[in-house]
């Protein structure tokens, strides 16, 4: 039975995280990204990959990573989901990585867990597992590309056999799109040239799928991290906002609210830990609980945000207060690695439901 408790090491793994956040993470860096989206995050990244070693959690040691698994990962995607860092972690460190982990590669992944480089799965940015199109010609949205260093593209090959192969920037051409969320930018990526093939046939395709799955299942980590300040952030705010000589959280209609809002981020943690530990065990379950996670934790996200944002009454519609950026990488979750109606589709499948 997968175990959905936190253990030690991960715990200190989340302290470390959210420390080196607290002091490297600017708190207004999320909303100027809106207005100077040419800031370089770099730094903020090479400190987490270098000081913190994640950009190579989940790579073996032997390939110069950490040797660490998709718990790990989900931990570090809750702090990162609290804070909305811009950092390529999901795209780069876990998706690109699974990929290539995968199709067994021995080439890239070395520079990949260093921090030296990122790289991104060139593939639409609501592709899930099972349900992608090889590329032909530009690919958009995708998220990731802006910045990365490594381009791997799922093209069809002679034959429609699919290929896996790794494009350097030099080789791409990549053309940004107007984003919802900034701190995760979406653009249009076309290729040239050949590149150097990473897998062919059947492997290619089932590192492809391995990676959606990998992301899909972490996501909800993420997700699940940012609806958790969302509540966090909120009832401290309730605590202390005074309206009629009385703090706002005294208030039965918004006690009712937030007590709502935790029994709702009880089942998101549920779901997105199991997600995870499904995907650490390589247990066959692990397709359901990737698009149980999706079809839950996506809304929910979106939800905490959307109550955040409310009760914090006038203060939360301003552009000086950061809850409109958890909104907006709520929502824009809410899209990624397919959509939540979509998962529902295939979850019916997985369990054996008839459609109506």
């Amino acid at each position: 039975m997968t175990d959905l408790l936190y253990t030690d090491i991960e715990e200190s793994l989340r302290s470390s995280v959210r420390s080196s956040l607290q002091r490297s993470l600017d708190d207004g860096l999320a909303a100027r990204l809106y207005d100077e989206p040419d800031t370089d995050v770099g730094p903020l990244w090479r400190g987490l990959a270098e000081q913190l070693g994640l950009a190579g959690l989940l790579v073996p040691e032997r390939l110069g990573g950490s040797g660490a698994g998709p718990r790990e990962a989900a931990v570090v995607l809750e702090e990162l989901g609290r804070s909305v860092a811009p950092v390529p972690f999901l795209t780069s460190a876990v998706i690109a990585t699974s990929a290539l982990l995968s199709a067994g590669d021995e080439e890239f992944l070395p520079v990949l867990s260093a921090g030296e480089r990122t790289a991104v799965l060139v593939l639409p940015w609501t592709a899930r597992r099972g349900a992608w199109a090889a590329v032909d010609g530009a690919v958009g949205p995708v998220a990731g590309a802006v910045g990365a260093d490594l381009f791997l593209v799922p093209e069809q090959g002679e034959g429609g056999v699919t290929s896996l192969r790794a494009y350097e920037a030099d080789d791409v051409e990549v053309e940004p799109i107007t984003s919802l969320d900034m701190t995760r930018p979406l653009a249009r990526v076309a290729t040239r040239g050949q590149g150097a093939e990473v897998a062919r046939g059947a492997p290619a395709e089932a590192a492809v799928d391995a990676a959606l799955g990998a992301g899909q299942a972490l996501l909800a980590s993420e997700q699940l991290g940012l609806a958790q300040w969302c509540l966090e952030t909120t009832v401290e705010y309730a605590k202390t906002r005074v309206q009629f000589a009385r703090p706002v959280g005294s208030f039965q209609a918004i006690k009712h609210r937030l007590a709502d809002l935790y029994l709702l981020l009880v089942n998101t943690q549920a779901a997105a830990r199991y997600a995870a530990g499904t995907l650490a065990d390589d247990d066959p379950d692990q397709q359901v609980a990737q698009s149980l996670a999706q079809s839950f934790c996506s809304d929910a996200a979106v939800h905490a945000a959307e109550e955040a944002l409310q009760l914090h009454g006038g203060i939360g519609m301003t552009w000086e207060h950061p809850v409109h950026t958890r909104l907006k990488r709520a929502k824009s979750d809410q899209l990624a690695l397919g959509t939540p109606e979509r998962h529902r589709d295939d979850l019916a499948d997985l369990v054996d439901l008839p459609a109506p």
